[in-house]
Parts: C-alpha cells; sequence; structure tokens
C-alpha cells in the first residue's frame, strides 16, 4: 500500500523536464578554484569509514548518465551525508577527492562524485612569469597584503625568499596570510657583482638518488600532485615532514614517497599463530596474491596484535577492529573470523557485499606502497604502522605451516 500511495504521490507532483535539466546544470556547476593552501585537519585518534550499502534497483542502472560527476559543498553538508544521497560509499567519495575522514571540508567546495579518468601526464612547460612589479625603496621592507597575494609572489617582488619572509615573520610552515596584514620582507637578497665568485645559495639536502620526487611549480597543489602521481596528500605530507596547514612553493623539492619504516618483529603465540594460519588459509582460497596476503597478516598485527578481540576504540572488534557502526557487520559477525578476514580481503566473494571496501576492491591497489594499500582499507590516523611490519609479514608467510 504504502508503495503505490508513493509511486502516486510521485506521478502526481513529478517534475517538468526541463526544471530537472536546469537542477541538474546547478548542481554540477563547479566554483572558482579554491586558493592555496590546502588546510587538513589532523586525525587524533584512528577511524573506520562509513560504509552505506549501494542501491542496485533497475531505476539506477537506467538512470546512471544522468547521475551528477561533481557536487558543491553547501553549509551543514558532511561527506557522508553527499555520499548517501548520490547512492555511493563515503570511502571512495574521500578517495576520489584525496581527504581523509577527519578532512574539513567547507562550502563552496567542489567534490568528485566519480573516479577520475586516467590521463596521460600534459607535456611540462615553464611557468608563465608574473608581470613586473616594481619593488618598494629598500627603506620601506614591509608589505601590506591585499587579495590574490602567496607568500611566493610576494618573495619575488621584494627579491627576497619564501624561508626569509617565513623568518621574518614568525609564521611557521603552516603560515596563512591575508588581506590587510603586514609583513616584513626583510633584507633584500645581495646581487652579485659581475665576475665576483659569490657563493650558491644554500639548498635542502638532496633526495638519494633511489627516490622519487616532484619539483613544484606554479600552480600546484598538494592534491594535485598526489594524484598526478598516485599516492595521497597524506602520503606527501608524511614522506616530506609537513604538517596538515604546511604551504608549497615553486621551486620545491617533495619527496613522493616516505622513508622506509624502521622495521618491528615478534613471535607469536598460539593463539596469534592459529589466526596468523587462518588468515593466510583463506587468502590462498581465494587467490589472493601473497603479498595481499601479507598486507592482511600486518594489518591484523596493528590492528588487534592478531587477537580476535572484543573490545576495542569506541565500537571496534575483532582481527581487524571493524566497526558495526560503519558497516561492517554485526558484533556477532565481526566476532566470526573467518567473516572478518573475508570482509578484510573484499572482491567478488565478500560477504558483507557493498557495504564495504576490502583490499580486492581498492582499484590498482598490487601497485600502491604496501602501508598505502593498507590504509585505503582501514583509513586509519596512523597509516605509517602497517609499513613497520611488511617484513615480517613476509616470513610469516613463508615459514608459517
Amino acid at each position: 500500500m504504502h508503495t503505490r500511495s508513493t509511486r502516486r504521490g510521485a506521478f502526481r507532483f513529478g517534475a517538468p523536464a526541463a526544471v530537472i535539466g536546469t537542477l541538474a546544470a546547478v548542481l554540477t556547476t563547479a566554483p572558482a578554484d579554491a586558493r592555496e593552501p590546502v588546510r587538513t585537519d589532523p586525525a587524533p585518534t584512528r577511524v573506520h569509514p562509513t560504509v552505506v550499502p549501494r542501491p542496485a534497483t533497475v531505476a539506477n542502472v537506467q538512470h546512471a548518465s544522468a547521475q551528477p560527476t561533481t557536487y558543491t559543498i553547501r553549509p551543514g553538508d558532511t561527506v557522508s551525508g553527499i555520499a548517501i544521497r548520490h547512492g555511493l560509499r563515503p570511502a571512495d567519495v574521500l578517495a576520489w577527492n584525496g581527504l581523509g575522514w577527519r578532512t574539513v571540508i567547507y562550502p563552496g567546495q567542489t567534490l568528485r562524485l566519480t573516479a577520475a579518468a586516467a590521463k596521460p601526464a600534459p607535456a611540462k612547460t615553464a611557468p608563465a612569469k608574473p608581470a613586473p612589479t616594481t619593488a618598494p625603496a629598500k627603506s620601506d621592507r614591509t608589505h601590506t597584503v591585499v587579495r590574490g597575494d602567496t607568500v611566493y609572489a610576494i618573495a619575488r617582488t621584494y627579491g627576497t625568499t619564501v624561508a626569509n619572509i617565513i623568518a621574518a615573520n614568525g609564521l611557521g610552515r603552516s603560515a596563512l596570510i591575508f588581506p590587510g596584514q603586514k609583513l616584513s620582507v626583510g633584507p633584500a637578497a645581495p646581487a652579485a657583482s659581475p665576475g665576483s665568485s659569490a657563493p650558491a645559495p644554500a639548498s635542502a639536502p638532496a633526495a638519494p638518488a633511489s627516490a622519487k620526487t616532484h619539483t613544484v611549480v606554479r600552480g600546484d597543489t598538494l592534491f594535485g600532485i598526489a594524484r598526478k602521481h598516485g599516492t595521497s596528500v597524506a602520503v606527501l605530507l608524511q614522506a616530506n615532514g609537513l604538517g596538515t596547514g604546511s604551504i608549497i612553493y615553486p621551486g620545491q623539492t617533495l619527496r613522493l614517497t616516505p622513508p622506509a619504516p624502521a622495521q618491528r618483529s615478534a613471535n607469536l603465540d598460539a593463539a596469534q599463530r592459529a589466526n596468523a594460519l587462518h588468515i593466510i588459509r583463506i587468502g590462498r582460497e581465494l587467490g589472493v596474491p601473497e603479498r595481499g596476503i601479507a598486507i592482511a597478516l600486518a594489518t591484523a598485527m596493528v590492528e588487534s596484535s592478531l587477537r580476535n578481540l572484543d573490545h576495542g576504540d569506541r565500537d571496534s572488534l575483532g582481527l581487524f577492529q571493524q566497526r558495526p557502526s560503519q558497516g561492517w557487520g554485526t558484533a556477532e559477525q565481526i566476532m566470526d573470523a573467518d567473516r572478518s578476514i573475508r570482509v578484510f580481503y573484499g572482491g567478488a566473494k565478500d560477504p558483507n557485499g557493498t557495504n564495504s571496501r576490502g583490499l580486492l576492491d581498492i582499484p590498482g591497489w598490487q601497485d600502491k606502497p604496501f602501508t598505502a594499500a593498507a590504509q585505503a582499507v582501514q583509513i586509519s590516523a596512523y597509516p605509517d604502522r602497517y609499513g613497520q611490519w611488511e617484513q615480517q609479514a613476509n616470513r610469516w608467510l613463508a615459514t608459517l605451516r
């Protein structure tokens, strides 16, 4: 009875096609790009993704082409709420936009509602040079910030460096500037006289030749750099010792991967050994590559010390500290070690269906760093911990029988 009533109501009050088209156009119009810096709030505690079942109705399939590809945030919006309204998993929306579970979103910001299509890297071009600006007399070494200013542009105008301005004003690496603010620009960099052998300016220590790096150019953002190189903002911050509000500037060299984490090891007792063997057995039964099984072993070691715990942070439970409130199953289901292992692996035989996203559901997980692959499933506040168990997990995989 309720269904028939709903359908009659939908028929009676259906909007004209022109109105629907207008609303769709409004939802997919993105505002002007936000300016740097990108700010990401820290996450003091580990949290797992809120997951919502995807509707799988015929209507959804028939109208998939009408699904907007972007969404402009309005006051009161949350990532989970946006995902629910569009039939998506919050974990996917976060991943598509390079966000974490504690990232601050703001009205006017545009979120992607689909995965970005792979694009060939654009040809590098020289950054456009700003129009020449006459610097004030050397006796006047302050600058009043106006709308559109950046620390980098101010440094170039006054013949100094970003580091000098940050130091002269005590701004720190997470400096923000705002219109009306007065900045001391410090002394101008001395010009070398012709024929002089002035010492080269100091530079950051060179990264090892084997490390992958990116040199920041005008217009770069951490999110854009992460997308270009197939990594995440969190990895870039960790790799370069940056804070969540750090600024980047042209000419800066960024590491794309963090230094190898210090490795940990442990001897397993009988209960831990049994759980490790259970993870290995199910992984091989499902055809998971050996590296995926090692990731599962390391994750369980970090989350529960390879024990099927009936407690944890908030409502976290089991080997992988999955949470009933976040869609990983009921408390009884999560405490079923066999089921929780299969849910961590995910894939076509995931007993939790599309309510959660396991390792096999992460696009390109085989090519991600060990830590990044585990973090894509767990979305932890401490992702570097998984990599600390990589070598030990491989040894367990090779020796446990």
